[in-house]
């Protein structure tokens, strides 16, 4: 009989491929009780994957390390983009700031420094992160098993490069995410307070078993306006104050 990662992942492949196989959860023996065996389920369903075309990082979390997980180039593209209702279904939708990787970070066996990590960042984006869980309640599922899931990650689009971003205070930085030109939420200060702390981490303990980070990947730093859900025929824009701004819209 396959192990329990393999066993859970092949849920998650199946409710990938076709919608109709969402889970309500999954089943009590293949739920991870742990980080370990959330990330283990998480890494089979990445070995699906063509290539892995960025990273999720959460900011870092009071009992512990940021979540993070890796996304399929499959689903990155560059914003404004039209995505279908009909494939995503849950239609949540998170403004962010991400980096793009100028340069291989592979693993090694002394950490890299913030100042290294920062060497290595080509540019920094406005993003929209769009939520597609393999669950048909991603709320009603326990947070490890989530996280198995890749925190529901569906798709990712970004806007215009960034480049002299060094010196860019994120405190004082706002963001106004309208949906259907109504404003949706807004927020000032980066979500995390640190987000070159979190690619360092991401760098020198997050992506090592990929082979760390690679040149042209993302990484995407946490949302800034929460998850809120939106209509199949929604028209999605969020604004950086000085960061930029990115689109998206939900077609039939």
């Amino acid at each position: 009989m396959p192990d329990t990662p393999t066993r859970a992942a092949a849920l998650l492949l199946a409710a990938r491929r076709d919608p109709a196989r969402r889970l309500t959860d999954l089943p009590p023996d293949l739920r991870p009780a742990d980080r370990a065996a959330a990330y283990a389920i998480q890494r089979k369903v990445a070995e699906s994957f063509a290539s892995i075309g960025g990273w999720k990082v959460s900011p870092f979390l009071p009992d512990g390390p940021p979540f993070c997980g890796p996304l399929p180039a499959a689903g990155i593209m560059a914003g404004p983009a039209t995505l279908a209702s009909s494939v995503f279904l849950l239609r949540g939708v998170e403004a962010e700031l991400s980096v793009r990787l100028a340069r291989d970070l592979p693993p090694r066996p002394t950490p890299y420094t913030r100042e290294e990590v920062a060497d290595a960042i080509a540019a920094l984006y406005p993003a929209i992160e769009v939520l597609q869980s393999r669950f048909l309640e991603p709320n009603a599922v326990a947070p490890l098993t989530g996280l198995a899931d890749t925190q529901s990650h569906g798709a990712f689009v970004y806007g215009a490069p960034v480049a002299e971003w060094r010196g860019i205070g994120l405190g004082p930085e706002s963001v106004v995410q309208r949906v259907d030109g109504a404003v949706n939420a807004t927020r000032t200060g980066h979500p995390g307070g640190d987000l070159l702390g979190q690619v360092v981490w991401l760098a020198n303990q997050g992506s090592v078993w990929a082979g760390g980070l690679k040149a042209g990947q993302f990484v995407t730093c946490g949302s800034w306006t929460g998850a809120n859900r939106v209509g199949p025929a929604a028209q999605v824009r969020v604004a950086f104050s000085t960061l930029g701004e990115v689109a998206l819209n939900f077609a039939a």
